[in-house]
């Protein structure tokens, strides 16, 4: 049976020889560089999909909360990490994980590491994450004194174990110099290495986001790198050059609705509840929720005319057609929405629905 015949509603399609092929360029990549590649996994969120990362040698993950780590813990990875500032309300949740599982948090205050410190029992890792210029979190790069003291309390007990430095440079995807962030950003973790690797002489660097990692090819003296979306990429990476859209591994299938010939629009089941509500501006101003492409019983493909998602509501989706589209298409018809960001698009669909016709695990429930 094709796996089509098992879509009746809106499915998240996954093309595994696409993240497979994703997967191993970033890994090779890292590779070649010198540097341990650690992806961040909160764009997969699946068991599945990290067996096919570890058959590129990939053996530490990062997780976007403590639950996703939760759902990652006992399949086979040396550490997790916690990419989030840690939330000192879930101390003993984390406790209680670190029983049978290698786990690092990100620390951005004393306050959190002094919580740490006192209510651990069991040994857990941190690094102390680093501002150059992002401005959503992290230490700053010349607050010293805000990581001597996190650095202080950890030495203080035996429960927290310093890893190193983190940064994550994510204003890559709004400023157009991603030469000169990525710049700025080794050179942070380089100075912060210098200074304090005589006292801890296992410290690492991590850096990474998708953007950088991927047009990047040099990365200085930093250790680790932690792209997350290059698994999968979509739309947005597509247009900040980090790929093209026949490397997004992930397509939504939804059903037409309805055709309306004279505005030129399908009604498609496929809206926010599903995409999320994510969206690109063309050359002309006008709002895209995501790029229609056919699917067919070897996947999906790209269309020769652009047919796009002018708008999205809960569960509605109109598509703007090309006359080709329109005249292809019938209603009770599927097409493909490659996402704006398919990080929350998988989120939001909580599995995904490969090739082959089996249902992928992710975090927020498969089907």
């Amino acid at each position: 049976m094709s796996y089509l015949d098992q879509i009746s509603s809106p499915t998240l399609l996954i093309d595994e020889k696409i993240t497979r092929a994703n997967i191993k360029r970033m890994a090779d990549k890292a590779a070649a560089k010198g540097k341990r590649l650690v992806p961040h996994w909160k764009t997969a969120q699946s068991h599945e999909i990290g067996n096919w990362a570890k058959d590129y040698g990939i053996s530490e993950v990062t997780a976007s909360s403590i639950k996703l780590a939760e759902y990652l813990c006992g399949q086979g990875w040396d550490t997790i990490h916690i990419a989030f500032p840690f939330n000192i309300r879930e101390v003993k949740k984390l406790d209680k994980l670190a029983e049978g599982q290698a786990l690092s948090v990100q620390i951005v205050n004393p306050i959190t590491a002094q919580k740490l410190a006192d209510q651990l029992t069991n040994q857990v890792g941190f690094f102390i994450e680093i501002d150059a210029g992002y401005g959503r979190t992290g230490v700053h790069v010349s607050d010293f004194g805000t990581i001597e003291e996190i650095l202080r309390i950890a030495k203080s007990g035996d429960k927290l174990k310093f890893r190193g430095f983190y940064l994550h440079p994510g204003h890559t995807y709004y400023t157009p110099d991603k030469q000169k962030i990525y710049r700025q950003s080794i050179d942070a973790l380089i100075m912060l290495k210098t200074k304090y690797l005589s006292e801890f002489p296992d410290l690492v660097t991590r850096l990474g986001d998708t953007p950088g990692c991927s047009v990047m090819e040099e990365f200085g003296d930093v250790d680790e790198l932690g792209p997350g979306n290059f698994v999968f990429f979509d739309l947005m990476q597509a247009e900040l050059g980090s790929c093209s859209k026949e490397d997004i591994a992930v397509c939504l299938a939804v059903p037409v609705v309805d055709i309306n010939r004279e505005r030129g629009e399908i009604l498609v089941h496929g809206g926010g509840v599903h995409l999320a509500k994510d969206v690109l501006l063309d050359s002309s101003g006008n709002k895209n929720f995501g790029e229609v492409v056919s699917v067919h019983e070897k996947g999906w493909s790209l269309l020769p005319e652009r047919s796009y998602l002018k708008g999205i509501s809960q569960e509605h989706g109109i598509v703007k057609a090309s006359s080709t589209l329109l005249n292809q298409v019938q209603i009770g018809d599927l097409i493909g929405i490659l996402p704006i960001h398919s990080c929350m698009t998988a989120d939001c669909m909580g599995g995904y629905l490969s090739l082959d016709g089996k249902w992928i695990d992710h975090a927020e429930g498969c089907q």
